[in-house]
């Protein structure tokens, strides 16, 4: 019985996911008239416009990772394991080739079929569109390994095949022939491009070496060495100059010269890890490539000396993130800090507003000139951030721990960069200890104070704009063990403080004056507060959580149930929820009013970090060696979701991450049906009999039963209608409150000039129920009826009753009897009562003359009278106890 999501959340979005180690693929639609580029994201496809780098289409996920992809004029190919498959309109799968023994490591779109080649060597041309094999070729994998595949232009049916060993070989696919041998250069081929002029081929080798050849008459044109490792990529520029890029597996490129056969210029630390592929845009001066790093770049060759600056680039944590927190209360930005070192920000509305705030540095000039891979000064990742958008357009707003560090930095949202300021103890302003670092940070609400606990047990006030340290808590430190987690409560009055020997204390942030110490059950590992609510949330070290109101400063609810260290927590807005990620793969989230768990769901990874959206949309979580942030869209805001809370045998159910785009084929509502504890409460029509029920008519139904005269005065028209010189068509209704046609029979009736007694003497249908119910004392389907009319019809009818009317006094009687029945039911009470107003109202006269009316008319009367003794009495206790909360002193 295992719900999806856990209940409470379904899987949106992920955030920060861009690039893999598997090279791009560039399509031209001819008839957008415009340049795509698709890249293999885990086991999605991406696609995007080169023009602005958007992203217009994911692809339906695959069972795995895609390790190879390539593209041809209508379709995208993407293999994982010995599985190949071809995507349509960028989305979903219409061809699957199934017949490789081995993992497929290269593919090559050959017109109408598709070759691959796996790691045993075997190479299968397929038919695209019947999935048939066409070819067959086995190589042997001591003589000629398959490394690069390519199709030369204008050479019909022929590929050219690279090998580890070294040597070339021409095929006719056709013809199943080898036309050609070329012995190559004993080094192993890593990659095969086509250049722009015929019959020439650029060979990347393992050694660096770059060899220009000419195919068809077995020359070597040119030949260019790199120092940088093996060649991961080549791409010529086609736009007028003679150009030849080449990547490498650390991230540069070096761009060659092909007139005057020298190298032009070098491209340092274009991405981080090796290049995986590099393309440069047909006609245009633009150079796409992506990485392992997660990153896409374009760059434009626009400047003096060759070398290209950065157009356009989407990018991620090239290292997985480690801590994220919403930053702002529109819930529409995520501050991420990556085992990479940098502080990123991913916006939840599009990728256009992502930011990078850089990479941490103790001295960022030096930084600048020595560059990336030499960088000696740049900080170890950020362990645990703080941040606050007040004053944020002032000074910095964000303030960060590092790894085994005793220095926090600043960082300034709105200059996207590292901040002015180190803040650490004075007297380790000269030198660096090695055994004690930050372990603890938080920055006030009005953004203008920061609280940093160290290791040794210390905690510090830093001021944000000045960067000035402003006092220490405690006489040498604030506790004997090492600081867990600080926190400042909203109005800066008090700062708590968790210590590893298992102390909560709280402080007087002014005068840092101890106000009460409080002893936990086990070591803490983490606090989180919310501000709003006063809530204290205390994870252990024996895996449960403790829950503090600081306004009592007494431990309010505890909660077991996870099976390993709890990584993060975080709270719904409102403070009703707390949601908590463990080690042990689970996320739950706790009801604090009931103190029940209301919803857990397993993932295939640990969850890292949590934050829930100032606005209770989303929940973000990261997760262990994963490059995403993924977001969970809350259920009980757009669906009926049940907040029961678990059995304590629950088993929770495998939730998989969800892709880029939200997932359109799951339908939320079919698990919804299936739910047995889903079953939508009906409420009954009485609660019980003891209590006054009211009906669910409008007050316009019977409030003004009596005023009805006053109404139609006030409502008369001053001068007689006028017939219209040319009515427009109309179909003639019955009147009423529910609009309803009239028979062709009966509007032939209301024609005719003669006049029919019998409809004169017809007897209305409530006149009817009412005689019936004489016999059978059976009174609902006559208040039905009545209730269904509108106030002049209901005069009318109870003007009928009358003898004078065409009535009878069995039936007057008969309409006393129905309100007793309806007054000793408790039923329809206020209904009930207006009806009787207006019918002692009309027949006043007549009851004082009948003897057997006026005695019905007596029994209700005392029937009325203790109805209302029993309702005053009722209301006079809940006056009383109303007065008396609102008085009391409490």
């Amino acid at each position: 019985m295992a719900r999806e999501g856990g209940g409470l959340f379904a899987g949106f979005r992920v955030l920060g996911r861009f690039s893999g180690h598997v090279p791009h693929v560039l399509r031209y639609h001819g008839r957008h008239r415009e340049f795509y580029l698709a890249t293999a994201v885990g086991r999605s496809v991406h696609t995007y416009n080169v023009k602005k780098l958007g992203i217009v289409a994911v692809s339906n996920a695959l069972p795995q990772d895609i390790t190879c992809l390539a593209a041809d004029r209508m379709l995208i190919f993407a293999s994982y394991d010995n599985v190949l498959h071809a995507f349509a309109r960028n989305k979903e799968v219409v061809h699957t080739y199934e017949g490789h023994k081995a993992r497929i490591h290269l593919l090559q779109p050959f017109g109408d079929h598709v070759i691959s080649v796996d790691v045993d060597n075997v190479l299968i041309v397929w038919n695209i569109q019947s999935e048939e094999e066409y070819l067959q070729v086995d190589f042997d994998k001591a003589t000629f390994a398959v490394s690069a595949v390519l199709h030369p232009s204008t050479y019909l049916n022929k590929i050219l095949l690279g090998s580890e060993q070294g040597s070339l070989q021409l095929w006719n696919i056709r013809s199943n022939k080898l036309l050609y041998s070329f012995p190559g250069w004993r080094l192993a081929v890593t990659t095969l491009e086509q250049a722009p002029a015929v019959d020439v081929v650029a060979v990347g080798l393992v050694s660096g070496h770059i060899i220009v050849h000419n195919i068809k008459f077995d020359e070597t044109l040119m030949k260019f060495q790199q120092d940088w490792g093996p060649i991961t990529a080549i791409s010529f520029r086609t736009d007028g100059h003679p150009v030849m890029a080449a990547g490498s597996p650390i991230g540069h490129i070096a761009l060659w010269d092909l007139e005057e056969k020298k190298l032009m210029c070098q491209m340092q630390d274009a991405h981080s890890t090796a290049i995986a592929g590099m393309s440069f845009v047909p006609g245009e001066p633009l150079l796409i490539t992506n990485g392992a790093d997660n990153a896409i770049r374009v760059w434009i060759f626009d400047g003096p000396g060759g070398t290209g600056r950065v157009l356009r680039s989407r990018m991620g944590h090239s290292a997985p993130p480690t801590k994220i927190r919403y930053h702002g209360q529109n819930g529409e930005q995520i501050l991420s800090a990556g085992q990479d070192g940098t502080l990123q920000s991913f916006s939840t509305v599009h990728e256009k507003f992502n930011k990078s705030l850089g990479r941490g540095s103790i001295n960022k000039k030096k930084s600048k000139k020595k560059g990336l891979k030499l960088d000696t000064m740049a900080l170890p990742p950020i362990t645990v951030f703080a941040s606050e958008v007040a004053h944020q357009s002032d000074w910095d707003s964000i303030v960060a721990c590092h790894q085994g560090y005793i220095t926090c930095t600043t960082w300034n949202y709105q200059k996207t960069s590292m901040g002015a300021h180190k803040l650490r103890p004075e007297e380790f302003s000269k030198h660096k200890p090695i055994d004690i670092y930050a372990t603890a940070v938080d920055i006030t609400s009005c953004g203008n104070f920061a609280v940093i606990g160290l290791s040794t047990g210390r905690v510090d006030v830093y001021n944000m704009q000045s960067g000035i340290h402003r006092g220490s808590y405690g006489n040498e430190r604030a506790h004997e063990g090492a600081i867990r987690g600080v926190a400042v409560d909203g109005l800066n009055q008090l700062i708590i403080t968790a210590g590893s020997e298992g102390l909560i204390k709280f402080w007087k942030f002014k005068t840092k004056d101890l106000v009460y110490s409080t002893e936990l059950s086990s070591s803490p590992s983490g606090i989180l507060l919310h501000r709003d609510s006063g809530i204290l949330g205390i994870a252990l070290d024996d895996f449960s959580i403790s829950v503090l109101d600081i306004e009592t400063r007494k431990i309010v609810r505890t909660f077991s149930g996870h099976h390993g260290r709890i990584n993060d927590m975080t709270f719904s807005p409102d403070g009703r929820w707390l949601i908590t990620s463990a080690m042990d793969c689970t996320i739950k989230t706790w009801d604090l009013p009931s103190g029940c768990l209301i919803g857990c769901f397993l993932v295939d990874s640990a969850a890292v970090s949590l934050t829930m959206s100032p606005t209770g949309d989303f929940l973000a979580s990261t997760h262990v060696d994963d490059l995403g942030i993924y977001l969970w869209s809350n259920r009980s805001l757009y669906s009926l979701v049940s907040l029961r809370p678990l059995p304590a045998d629950y088993e929770p159910s495998m939730v998989t991450r969800p892709s880029t785009c939200p997932v359109q084929d799951v339908d939320v509502a079919g698990d919804e049906e299936t739910c047995d504890e889903m079953i939508e409460y009906v409420s009954p029509e009485r609660l019980g009999e003891q209590l006054v029920t009211l009906s669910s008519l409008p007050e316009s139904r019977w409030k003004n039963l009596l005023s009805l005269d006053v109404i139609k005065k006030k409502n008369k028209p001053r001068e007689p209608p006028k017939v219209p010189k040319s009515a427009p068509f109309f179909i003639p209704t019955v009147p009423g409150l529910i609009p309803r046609y009239i028979a062709p029979e009966e509007e032939n009736d209301t024609q005719s000039k003669v006049v029919n007694l019998g409809v004169l003497a017809q007897k209305s249908d409530f006149y009817i129920h009412l005689e019936e119910a004489l016999r059978t004392n059976e009174y609902t389907a006559p208040f039905n009826l009545l209730k269904s009319l509108g106030p002049s019809n209901i005069e009318i009818e109870l003007r009928g009753l009358a003898p004078e009317g065409g009535g009878s006094t069995e039936v007057m009687l008969s309409f006393l009897r129905m309100i007793g029945l309806m007054l000793n039911n408790k039923y329809n009470f206020e209904v009930a009562q207006a009806y009787l107003a207006l019918f002692l109202k009309l027949h006043l006269k007549i009851l004082s003359s009948e003897p057997n009316l006026l005695e019905e008319v007596s029994r209700l009367s005392i029937q009325l009278e203790e109805t209302w003794i029993h309702l005053r009495t009722l209301f006079n206790q809940s006056l009383c106890v109303l007065t008396y909360m609102k008085s009391a002193l409490l």
